[in-house]
């Protein structure tokens, strides 16, 4: 069997390493030294954020801008249902409900038709939620615009889960920048990775603040032992952090590569009929962190979950698009506004291989197996 293609795995630069050996060479071994202080201030200087605050991992991120946000048990909380569970778990673990809304079909993002009349029906009933949580997905802003404008209306405050669109733009800022709170991943899958590891950004320097202190244990600034809330131990250590110093010097460089890949893909695959692929708004950059491709298994002769595994016995990893979460077991009892575009997405989406390190002979081969499987469906 040829040597397996995964979907996105890690790419180092070679930069990496020496910084962390900087940090080894100096002892700063433990949680909280310069390289992570460092990161957290090319962070912002990259995305246009004034505070940030380096973590264990996007999930962490937003359990914190949860907790700063002030919402609390028995509070609701809107969020894309579009998305990957680690969306959803931190709004349970505060004590809220989650309320889905579906996707707009342009961008795949939160539809804000959708999220406006959630918002009225809400405040007819006297119960507005706590939060509205915009998910961009697969390296595409949501319409923050248009998100922001309908929140402000009703007093809703907004966190944006911006774990997949590190490196694209919104109208000339970066999402994850634009509401009340973002929160980033550096997942070992993400368009840059520190193996694991999150951030959170704000302009609010007091909500920052709150929540790098409650990353750590919610220590009092004493000399003592002093809490009087409860934290977690959540803070990004020096080391992962020393990483992410030398990921973040080749961000750029990792955004055109994935551009590249999926210009490739739909140089060579977008005649084919049954394939579809997702335009780039006009409002921004798509990172194009994953090449997704919508199979119409009518037209194309295949379904995508015949065509994932087409490709899995070639050793060539793909994944469908998430499952959404109003169709998950675990969150089937919360309400939900719209939901067929989602289906769809899901019944229909695929996730090509797109790591930075791909070679052409690598994409010429899936895409060739791609047309075979056209041919002989």
């Amino acid at each position: 069997m040829s040597e397996r293609i995964y979907l996105s795995p890690p790419h180092m630069s070679g930069e990496e390493i020496q910084i962390v050996q900087q940090a080894f060479a100096d002892n700063w071994i433990a949680p909280v030294g310069p390289q992570l202080k460092t990161f957290e201030e090319n962070f912002c200087a990259y995305t246009g954020a004034k505070y940030a605050v380096a973590v264990s991992s996007g999930t962490a991120a937003l359990h914190l801008a949860l907790m700063v946000s002030d919402v609390h048990p028995g509070d609701e909380v809107f969020v894309s249902s579009l998305t990957f569970a680690a969306s959803v778990n931190p709004i349970l673990y505060v004590g809220a409900k989650p309320v889905f809304i579906d996707s707009e079909v342009n961008s795949w993002n939160m539809d804000p038709n959708l999220l406006e009349d959630a918002l009225k029906s809400r405040s007819k009933m006297g119960k507005l939620p706590k939060a509205v949580i915009p998910v961009h997905l697969y390296g595409q802003s949501a319409d923050m615009n248009a998100i922001m404008a309908i929140c402000d209306r009703y007093g809703v405050a907004v966190i944006e889960d911006a774990a997949e669109v590190l490196g694209s733009s919104y109208c000339g800022r970066h999402p994850g920048t634009i509401g009340k709170i973002g929160i980033f991943s550096f997942n070992g899958n993400k368009i840059i990775t520190t193996s694991g590891g999150g951030m959170l950004v704000s302009d609010d320097q007091r909500l920052v603040d709150h929540a790098r202190k409650l990353s750590t244990q919610a220590r009092e600034p004493v000399a003592h032992y002093e809490h009087i809330e409860i934290g977690y131990n959540y803070r990004m250590s020096n080391i992962v952090g020393a990483i992410g110093i030398g990921q973040l010097n080749v961000i750029e460089e990792r955004v055109q590569r994935k551009r590249e890949i999926y210009d490739y893909y739909r140089a060579h695959l977008g005649e084919l009929a049954g394939l579809t692929f997702v335009n780039e708004m006009s409002y921004g950059r798509h990172t194009r962190w994953l090449s997704v491709v919508l199979i119409n298994p009518d037209e194309f002769g295949l379904d995508r979950e015949q065509v994932r595994l087409k490709l899995e016995d070639h050793n060539i990893e793909s994944r469908p698009l998430w499952k959404p979460m109003h169709l998950q077991p675990v969150f089937d009892q919360y309400d939900v506004f719209g939901g067929v575009v989602a289906e769809s997405l899901f019944n229909q989406g695929l996730c090509l291989p797109s790591g930075t390190a791909l070679t052409v002979d690598q994409l010429d081969h899936i895409i060739a197996l791609i047309y075979e499987m056209h041919a002989n469906a």
